[in-house]
């Protein structure tokens, strides 16, 4: 069982995911640049490339917003700003070391029912704006979670088997000694992929494409497009922080304290989140549809199948 995280922690979280998500941005900008330009001959070289996601920032926040004819600007605002909210809401449960705001009995549940609010607040921000390229974008997002949720929701469920409880913090106990990320290598790999899926990020950009201008957020600009934006990035650190306590073993490992092990684990699965943007071509709906249904799924259920075997002879 989890320590309860002291009040002040709820003011602490969305500060700490917002900090995580710049310095993520800022190691993505460094290797965008160090792709396009070549290795940074200085420091202070790498510090000005790291500081471009800052610039954008910057300039987003005095950019003038678009409108379109016969917007909802009221829908499209809202999906916009749902977009942060769920990933915050989803940080909930996130733990650090042993402690987290909240550790509730259905914590799984919650963290997956935040996925789906991601799911509306995507479709809402390409309805609203009235405009044909930014609906693209929303429905490509419906399309990407039709395809990736399903053996989402079953790498997560096996996680949860292996814990016999859907509580974060019961799941992190039960890694004491194994995490089941050894003994589970699909159930993880699956939740990798719907990681980058869930933040449209990588081979998952379809939603964000170029041949639709944007997609969903083609007609954003100023601080609307500034805070969709950057609740992508707060997605990818929820996605990729809640990986620790599920399949990494939370805050256990030797000589480090509880909270720095799960800091050092995360920051890894965020670089490799990263790099998988570069090693992966971005994918039609329609094909990696066909193999989550087809490949994925299957193999989830199958992965599913031993753990229960597993649990059962215990």
């Amino acid at each position: 069982m989890f320590d309860a995280a002291p009040l002040w922690a709820t003011v602490i979280l969305p500060v700490a995911l917002v900090f995580a998500g710049a310095v993520t941005a800022g190691f993505d900008a460094v290797l965008s640049a160090s792709a396009a330009r070549g290795r940074a001959g200085s420091m202070r070289e790498m510090g000005t490339r790291a500081a471009a996601p800052l610039r954008e920032v910057l300039r987003l926040l005095v950019q003038q917003p678009r409108r379109t004819v016969a917007a909802d600007t009221a829908l499209g605002r809202t999906g916009v700003v749902l977009v942060p909210v769920a990933a915050v809401l989803a940080g909930a449960v996130l733990p650090l070391g042993f402690r987290s705001v909240s550790d509730p009995a259905v914590g799984i549940v919650w963290f997956n029912a935040m996925e789906a609010l991601a799911w509306a607040a995507v479709w809402l921000t390409g309805w609203g704006p009235n405009s044909a390229l930014s609906l693209i974008g929303g429905y490509r997002f419906l399309a990407q979670g039709l395809a990736y949720e399903l053996p989402h929701m079953f790498a997560i469920t096996t996680a949860a088997l292996g814990a016999e409880s859907l509580r974060v913090g019961d799941v992190v106990a039960a890694q004491d000694g194994l995490w089941f990320a050894v003994w589970m290598p699909v159930a993880f790999i699956v939740y990798l992929l719907s990681a980058m899926a869930m933040s449209f990020w990588g081979p998952f950009d379809h939603p964000l494409g170029r041949d639709a201008a944007g997609g969903a957020a083609a007609e954003l600009a100023g601080v609307d497009r500034l805070v969709f934006l950057g609740g992508r990035w707060l997605l990818m650190v929820v996605t990729a922080g809640v990986s620790v306590p599920l399949f990494l073993g939370g805050g256990h490992g030797p000589l480090l304290p509880a909270w720095a092990w799960t800091l050092v684990k995360t920051a890894l699965v965020l670089a490799a989140l990263v790099a998988g943007r570069r090693l992966l071509p971005t994918l039609r709906m329609e094909r990696y549809t066909e193999f989550a249904w087809l490949v994925l799924v299957p193999a989830t259920l199958l992965q599913a199948l031993v753990v229960a075997v597993v649990v059962l002879n215990r």
